[in-house]
């Protein structure tokens, strides 16, 4: 069942048009954010590779996985930037964009003429978007930085798994964070624009961006004090909270925030109510510290249960939990299902599914448009642009 959304509104970023120089995972979910709002997204390639994020697997009906998710709703234009016929080309298109967002080596957009010094004296409403993996200067600038390697620089692999087996974030989580404040910043920048007139630069780094998104462990290690331990998916500070085994051998996730929800907890779930004010266990600090002595009797406990009598059990005493999902059953879950957050898109292999955008109100419809295969708008641009000869 599709969502109710109401055509005949427009979308907040109807007509403007994004240019993109853009490959992998941070630039493009970025760019496709903006498509998702109405943006028009031109995404300059390689010719016929295209963006090397288009190999990275063939697990989406043959297409690569990580491609199809940030892809969709953008024209590609492959050009050879090398050339000088096709840079020309790049160069028109900028003339007339409201955003170019790009995430080159660090250093080759300017060797390019196309940073932002360079392109605002031909447009100076140009909004330019410079992401990279530690920022323009400092001794990290020429640096190589994909995701596991900020992860770890972030200080994010020694908050993961374990002391003796760090483990990374099952999703890229290092460029999601980078395209998500480039995203944000390019809203608030065309927000000033219509205030002032004149674009802007704006540099993301995804070294920054993990540090901000790290602040928690980093206050918490303030002034020297012990950083938090790497719990797995257990809390370093709070519990119980995290991963418990109940007596069917399945999981069951489970948070007790404050005093009164450990109360019920041990009265309800665990049918234990005087543990709730056993001196060990009467206060967070005492429960997080004496974490092995209570695991082991909350596993006892459980271990007189299925995961589902757990959780039926979870909820009444309303103590919040989780099922521990795996990708199939994510697919499948309920709640996606129950509120039509599935749709799906075009793709040059066919139809693909698709979530709608979160947090959009329902007075427009977001763009869902067709993931493009390369160069696939070469024609329709460059007539656009009253280029008739062969480009790219």
């Amino acid at each position: 069942m599709e969502r109710d959304f109401r055509m005949h509104l427009p979308r907040p970023l109807d007509g403007l048009t994004v240019v993109s120089i853009e490959h992998a995972i941070a630039a493009p979910f970025c760019t496709r954010q903006l498509a998702d709002l109405g943006a028009r997204v031109i995404k300059v390639e390689r010719p016929v590779t295209g963006d090397f994020a288009r190999a990275y697997d063939t697990r989406a009906k043959g297409m690569a996985s990580h491609f199809v998710w940030v892809n969709r709703s953008k024209e590609s234009l492959a050009l050879d930037l090398k050339e000088p016929r096709d840079h020309a080309v790049l160069i028109k298109l900028l003339d007339q964009a409201d955003v170019f967002v790009q995430n080159l080596a660090p250093g080759a957009a300017d060797r390019m003429g196309l940073g932002y010094d360079d392109l605002k004296s031909r447009n100076p409403r140009l909004i330019v978007c410079d992401i990279s993996g530690y920022g323009s200067d400092g001794p990290y600038r020429s640096k190589k930085a994909y995701d596991l390697l900020i992860q770890s620089e972030a200080g994010f692999l020694s908050v993961t798994g374990s002391n003796d087996d760090p483990a990374k974030a099952g999703c890229s989580i290092a460029d999601i964070s980078a395209g998500m404040y480039a995203y944000s910043s390019i809203l608030a920048a065309l927000l000033r624009r219509t205030v002032t007139g004149t674009g802007c630069r704006i540099e993301v780094s995804m070294l920054e961006c993990m540090a901000e998104w790290m602040s928690y462990p980093l206050y918490y290690a303030m002034d020297g004090a012990p950083p938090p331990v790497a719990a797995g998916a257990s809390h370093a500070s709070i519990y119980p909270y995290g991963p418990f085994k109940a007596g069917d051998g399945k999981t069951v996730m489970l948070g007790i925030q404050n005093e009164r929800e450990w109360a019920k907890f041990c009265e309800k779930v665990l049918e234990e109510p005087e543990l709730a004010s056993d001196s060990r266990f009467d206060t967070n600090s005492k429960r997080s510290a004496s974490r092995d002595i209570l695991g082991t009797i909350i596993l006892q406990a459980f271990e007189r249960f299925t995961a589902d009598e757990l959780t039926t059990r979870l909820e009444a005493a309303d103590i919040a939990n989780a099922v521990v999902r795996d990708m199939h059953q994510v697919w499948d879950h309920p709640q996606l299902k129950a509120r039509n957050r599935w749709t799906s898109v075009d793709t040059p292999v066919g139809p693909m599914p698709a979530l709608y955008p979160p947090a959009l109100p329902a007075e427009f419809r977001p763009r869902m448009d067709p993931i493009p295969s390369v160069g696939q708008h070469n024609d329709a641009i460059l007539a656009e642009l009253g280029e008739v000869e062969h480009v790219g």
